[in-house]
């Protein structure tokens, strides 16, 4: 009887997460397709310095510019949580990503989000 119910809880665990991972921007714990691409340009300010490729590639470990196969929300998540951990050290940081998904209509993402100013 266990070796049957844990394969078919694996497997509705699966099944869940993927249809769970179609209603949201992430799907970092399911084995949904990748079938979101995603090509963008991000820019950073940090500081009031605005940074070179080189500098945005140290800082974040991304290319300014690049090609993703994943949804944005990857992209935004990790230079999110490089600039939290560097918050305390006092950097200030503005970062601009143009994106587009799937060749459609061109988008902008900021950091900080403008509802959040003042917050940090």
């Amino acid at each position: 009887m266990l070796r049957t119910l844990i394969p078919i809880s694996f497997f509705v665990f699966q099944l869940g997460s993927i249809i769970y991972a179609r209603f949201v921007p992430t799907r970092y714990f399911c084995w949904a397709p990748y079938d979101t691409q995603t090509d963008y340009t991000a820019s950073a300010t940090v500081n009031g310095k605005k940074l070179t490729a080189a500098e945005f590639r140290r800082r974040y470990r991304r290319p300014a510019r690049g090609f993703d196969n994943r949804s944005p929300q990857h992209l935004f998540d990790m230079l999110e949580q490089a600039e939290q951990k560097r918050f305390d050290l006092g950097d200030r940081a503005t970062i601009v990503v143009k994106y587009r998904v799937n060749g459609k209509e061109p988008r902008e993402w900021r950091w900080p989000h403008p509802d959040l100013h003042g917050i940090r």
